[in-house]
């Protein structure tokens, strides 16, 4: 065996043993021609087995080489015995991030390919990328983040490639004589990454030698303090929760930050990038009633009693609000929004829900609370407005219109989990109930 298959076979071991390419297990490779994606499709081809890889290409048809490195990807998966799936997208926007757009248009069709045959999505980034990610999102964004870098997995996304720099997968191609296309755009310093690629790495090599390696060495150090951080927020909040403000306020402000950032990422479905920082606003809000914030990326943080949300503008929490009243037949059942409100026919008890069947007409309709609506509450004597008792209750001022509002003969005569009617109740003479409930 020669040096040069020792290389090769060094390094499809190490991608072998890494786990993230296994034989049998379906991977959409991302495949540009350029000498990362070509060394990365051979190798998946090497380790899945030729009928477990599929590759994309994205012919953005911005480059005037566009249509060669169509060509070459469909010569290339042709000779690995792969198959190919291009996709050509209507032109770039005309204002914005050329690259940001370009990358989730890839993103977005590997999604829908890999989606349905549940493959995993291969990309070739590699040790070196991880360096001028870091460094890139170090100079752009301001949190921990920033030098967390990429992960060797992320949900259905690998990278086998992480371990290696740009120069070895360029060698691995050589020896296994595969070709590869070059971007001329890498070069332009129009885009910042490019920047960092040609001056900022080879500036910080000049200070230090092992400047790659200690970058990189930093990121690990911090993914793996990461790891307990997260623990942290785990024990406070969990996915898509709310959470206490006056929790919120005990926490110390680092981990404050941390937790509030983790709820805007969940209902962001991303990274709500700068969320963390509005943490010490966010927990001012006030633990009375209902209080609103608008913390960017599309997110509002809403304080209703003391318990803390986030969701995006717009949101409206829960199911879908009710439209129309609706009769509802003594006994029967009606879909009244997100809930079913039910009416039985039952022996007599003094219990919630609970109404007298002679006092009643011969059906009932269920509606949504209206301003200015008031019922006589049973026991507390006179009548009070809907309004204050929802405030009573903690009934969220977003949720009441959901709340189904039962009345008989244009007088209400219950509201679930809030109030029944005095008029209405159930007493020493009935001889016949009505119990109303609500589920989901």
């Amino acid at each position: 065996m020669n040096q040069d298959e020792m290389n090769q076979d060094a390094m499809y071991t190490r991608v072998r043993e890494d786990g993230l390419l296994s034989f049998g297990q379906p991977v959409l490779v991302l495949l540009s021609g350029g000498r990362d994606s070509t060394c990365l499709l051979d190798l998946a081809v090497r380790a899945a087995g030729a009928s477990a890889v599929t590759a994309l290409h994205v012919n953005y048809g911005i480059r005037e080489s566009a249509a060669e490195d169509d060509r070459h990807c469909h010569e290339l998966c042709a000779s690995l015995g792969v198959g190919l799936a291009v996709c050509r997208p209507p032109g770039p926007p005309s204002s914005g991030n050329v690259q940001a757009w370009a990358r989730e248009v890839r993103y977005r069709a590997a999604a829908e390919l890999a989606g349905g045959r549940g493959a995993d999505v291969a990309a070739g980034h590699t040790r070196t990328d991880q360096v001028e990610t870091i460094l890139y999102r170090l100079a752009s964004s301001p949190s921990r983040r920033a030098l967390l870098g990429m992960r060797p997995r992320e949900g259905s996304l690998v990278r086998p490639l992480l371990g290696f720099t740009r120069e070895e997968t360029a060698a691995y191609c050589l020896e296994r004589g595969l070709r590869w296309r070059e971007d001329e755009s890498n070069a332009s310093p129009a885009y910042a990454r490019n920047r960092i690629r040609a001056e900022v790495v080879p500036a910080l090599r000049g200070i230090h030698a092992a400047a790659e390696d200690n970058v990189l060495a930093v990121a690990r150090i911090l993914r793996e303090e990461g790891e307990v951080l997260d623990a942290l927020v785990d024990e406070v909040v969990s996915e898509g929760s709310s959470v206490s403000l006056s929790v919120l306020r005990s926490l110390p402000p680092a981990l404050r930050r941390l937790v509030v950032q983790r709820m805007a990422d969940h209902a962001a479905s991303g990274f709500a990038p700068g969320a963390g920082g509005r943490a010490e606003e966010i927990a001012a809000l006030s633990d009375r009633g209902t209080a609103t914030l608008d913390v960017g990326n599309g997110l509002r943080a809403i304080a209703e009693y003391g318990a803390l949300r986030l969701e995006p503008l717009g949101a409206r929490p829960g199911a879908p609000l009710p439209g129309a009243p609706v009769v509802l037949p003594i006994p029967g059942n009606v879909s009244f929004g997100s809930v079913e409100v039910r009416c039985e026919l039952v022996e007599p008890a003094r219990e919630p829900g609970m109404l007298d069947r002679a006092s009643l007409g011969t059906e009932l309709v269920v509606r949504s609370w209206q301003p200015g609506d008031r019922i006589a509450p049973l026991g507390l004597g006179g009548t009070k407005s809907l309004q204050d008792l929802f405030t009573a209750r903690r009934v969220p001022r977003l949720e009441r219109r959901a709340v189904p509002v039962v009345e008989s003969g244009g007088e209400i005569a219950w509201v679930a989990g809030v109030a029944t009617s005095e008029r209405f109740k159930v007493t020493a003479a009935t001889r016949e109930a009505v119990r109303l409930s609500c589920r989901s």
